[in-house]
């Protein structure tokens, strides 16, 4: 008896279709599965037997031989369960096949045939509406799925309730879409409890408003990472298709708290410096998404930046630029998305009080060379603003008045990036996004301004990113302040924001 029934899995952060047809024929007692599965789905034929069994079914004791189409894409996880169970039921004359055949199946099962939530619902849930089927997925995984509008999700608890919905005798009402309900309502910290600190609210500012990415540097205490912490506070919301896009990388990466739908807050990823450049990046013997994809569409901070392993902090270039990456792999080629903010600290050197007026600093001239020398100069590059953090004084620390709220200067940047999606109309998100024709159309500087850069870039010895990256800036400056042109303050400030390559 040969039956079909269909599933998926995902590839990166999207789905694919996959084919699970079983045969069952007279013969010894056998459970084959092929089609490239890795050890996880070999194991489900003991999930299924037992979950078959305990629901109160009979598991045929022949020859069973599960074939995963298509047959040359390896095959992972524990997706596979309940496709292969209902499969089988079907094969014994249990299921009806023809309801079956409208749905894509997707569930991992416990012994007692109960169904466990799996990775990359949404994604499948994309999938199953683009070929105009229905989804059948485990409860759990209800919300995630529902998201997707014109997805038609079904969440089951158990087997023997799949059984009964497939056959028509228990009626299962369709998921209610899902739209606005977050997977995180994390209630960032106000930027106005930051004391002091004003040039470098200033500068995480610009920074949020052109999606640049920053460097701050100071001694420990200055509040280095209390200010990164409030970034997302005044990021812009996320859209609809950024939070189904950002949603995808954390279901596909297992992150999605049980339940929950949507990721609406922007994420704030923060990894020890002891992180492996596969942990970072992403990779690893069965591929996931790194660091700098679960940051998607948010921001990843490096504390102590110095301190991360060269090879780590130097793969981050391709993503930096590209926005995604790219891993290859013997069998397959991956590209998760990393269009993130990458916020980092350090201190001016190893000991941490370099230029501090009330502690005195014990480092050689030569030990600070080498600390700020494990961050390589194409990386330095690559950050558009370079911030120093003095420590904070007593007498602000001591000060009664609160500074600007994070709703406030969200406004302002809200602003600037709704001038910025008037400029660009979909080609750039932001202002740190421009390619170099861009730059030329919208950077245009006048005589003074541009003689004040020339004599920066002679004087600093800038490359030409660096250049590049201090026109970005001042036209986030101009933007934030409703400037059709770049002034030259606009110029000035932005040469402030480099201050490593002042020094």
């Amino acid at each position: 008896m040969l039956s079909k029934v269909f599933t998926s899995a995902t590839l990166g952060i999207d789905a694919y279709l996959i084919e699970v047809e079983i045969d069952i024929s007279k013969g010894l007692p056998y459970f084959a599965t092929v089609g490239l599965p890795d050890n996880a789905v070999k194991e489900s034929k003991d999930r299924v037997k037992a979950a078959i069994k305990n629901s109160g079914y009979e598991f045929p004791a022949r020859r069973i031989t599960v074939n995963l189409a298509p047959a040359h894409i390896k095959k992972e996880g524990t997706t596979f369960d309940l496709p292969v169970a209902v499969g089988v039921l079907i094969a014994e004359g249990v299921v009806d096949e023809s309801a079956a055949k409208d749905f894509i199946i997707l569930g991992e099962l416990s012994l007692d045939g109960s169904i466990k939530p799996v990775r990359g619902a949404l994604s499948v849930a994309v999938l199953a509406r683009d070929l105009g089927k229905k989804l059948l997925v485990p409860a759990a995984n209800g919300r995630e799925a529902a998201i997707v509008e014109g997805a038609e999700v079904y969440g089951i608890e158990s087997l023997p309730e799949a059984v009964e919905f497939l056959n028509g005798g228990r009626a299962i009402e369709p998921v209610a879409p899902v739209r606005t309900e977050g997977a995180r309502r994390d209630q960032h910290s106000d930027l106005s409890d930051v004391m002091g600190q004003a040039h470098v609210k200033r500068a995480i500012e610009v920074a949020a408003a052109g999606g640049h990415n920053m460097l701050m540097i100071g001694p420990p205490g200055s509040g280095k990472t209390m200010i990164a912490m409030r970034l997302p506070g005044i990021l812009p919301d996320m859209s609809i298709d950024e939070a189904i896009e950002t949603t995808k990388v954390h279901s596909v990466a297992g992150l999605l708290d049980s339940g929950a739908a949507l990721v609406v807050e922007r994420p704030f990823r923060s990894p020890h410096h002891t992180i492996s450049d596969a942990g970072l990046i992403g990779g690893g013997k069965v591929p996931r998404p790194g660091e700098v994809s679960l940051a998607h569409n948010g921001v990843l901070f490096l504390d102590e930046l110095p301190e991360f392993r060269r090879n780590v902090l130097e793969v981050m270039r391709q993503p930096l630029e590209d926005g995604k990456v790219s891993i290859s792999r013997a069998l397959v080629s991956l590209t998760y998305p990393s269009e993130f903010m990458l916020v980092a600290a350090m201190n001016p050197c190893p000991c941490g009080f370099l230029g501090d007026s009330q502690k005195e600093c014990v480092c050689t001239p030569l030990q600070v060379r080498q600390y700020r020398g494990r961050i390589s100069g194409p990386l330095l590059d690559r950050i558009d603003i370079h911030c120093e953090v003095p420590a904070v004084r007593y007498r602000e620390m001591a000060a009664d008045g609160k500074g600007e709220s994070s709703r406030d200067v969200k406004a302002r940047v809200d602003n600037a990036r709704k001038v910025q999606a008037a400029r660009f109309k979909g080609i750039a998100a932001s202002n740190s996004r421009m390619g170099s024709r861009l730059v030329k159309r919208h950077c245009e500087l006048s005589k003074d301004s541009a003689r004040l850069v020339e004599t920066a870039v002679e004087r600093l010895g800038l490359s030409a990113r660096a250049y590049t990256r201090i026109l970005k800036v001042a036209r986030t400056i101009a933007d934030l302040e409703g400037e059709e042109g770049i002034q030259t303050h606009h110029v000035s400030e932005a040469i402030q924001y480099r201050t490593l390559d002042r020094q």
